[in-house]
């Protein structure tokens, strides 16, 4: 019963600790999806924009203080300020992206994943090619498929990395879908409300899963 009682203490310090840090997130994300449309202040909204994978960050620094957890956060700052600058200039936000992934393609590159089957290689390859492909062919911008290369190298070395793929490969993936909506809003989903649904939920999904799935790896084998 005393060991019981010390791992319930300890459980409770380390929530104490370090889920604010993913609540904060999760709460700042939600929040800023809901009030995006309201008459706020711009530079209100910009800085709850960016406090969503800033607080990832914290989460990341907070929960593990090894060199591949410092690297993630930041994947996670980079992102946060692509966040806030998107919404200034475009071609300042996805440079910021640009920055993002490939800090991402570094930790993931460091990380990967022993004697992967073919199968995985392939969807990696498939990654690497079809996401700069179909952002061209919905955007119609060369200058974006030339963005989009790195997040297809971002998605392919995440799958490709010994993290979970169910979380970290997927959330890489998510990622992928929402800059495809981002994009086809220049194109085929002109005018259509369906992009401005989807996202930000599906973007911060991913960051979601990106953030845990590494924090978990790196804490299951320190």
């Amino acid at each position: 019963m005393a060991f019981s009682g010390v791992n319930g203490t300890m459980a409770r310090q380390a929530l104490v600790e370090h889920r604010p840090w993913l609540l904060a997130a999760i709460a700042a994300a939600t929040l800023y999806y809901f009030v995006s449309d309201w008459q706020i202040g711009g530079l209100w909204l910009i800085l709850l924009k960016g406090a969503g994978c800033l607080f990832l960050a914290g989460y990341a620094l907070a929960r593990h203080g090894g060199g591949d957890a410092r690297l993630l956060a930041l994947v996670m700052a980079l992102a946060a300020l692509g966040d806030m600058l998107i919404e200034l200039d475009f071609l300042w936000g996805g440079a910021a992206f640009f920055a993002s992934h490939l800090a991402a393609m570094s930790l993931y590159l460091r990380n990967l994943r022993a004697d992967p089957a073919p199968s995985q290689k392939g969807l990696a390859v498939a990654l690497l090619v079809a996401t700069p492909l179909v952002s061209w062919l919905v955007s119609g911008s060369s200058s974006i498929a030339l963005y989009a290369l790195a997040l297809g190298g971002m998605a392919a070395c995440a799958w490709m990395s010994r993290f979970p793929r169910y979380r970290v490969g997927t959330g890489a993936i998510l990622f992928v879908v929402s800059d495809w909506l981002i994009f086809a809003r220049f194109g085929p989903l002109a005018g259509s409300a369906l992009p401005d649904m989807l996202i930000w939920p599906t973007y911060f999904a991913g960051q979601i899963l990106i953030a845990t799935g590494v924090i978990q790896t790196l804490r299951a084998t320190r």
